[in-house]
């Protein structure tokens, strides 16, 4: 099972489950991971700034 990078806590991932790009989140400290690839799993972690602006972005796409 990966472990956070942050706080070095097991990250409930079903491995079977995940696709990229979805999103994961460290129950321990909050950290915000995104699935960049499945075999063998690699995650990054999602900046804040990033998630707001791309709500922001959606947000725009569904009004149109």
């Amino acid at each position: 099972m990966p472990t956070c990078p942050e706080c070095e806590n097991e990250l409930d991932v079903d491995l079977d489950e995940v696709e990229e790009g979805d999103v994961v989140s460290c129950g321990e400290c909050g950290t915000d991971y995104e699935v960049v690839g499945v075999e063998p799993l690699e995650l990054a972690r999602v900046d804040e700034e990033l998630i707001e602006e791309d709500d922001l972005f959606a947000e725009e796409e569904e009004e149109e």
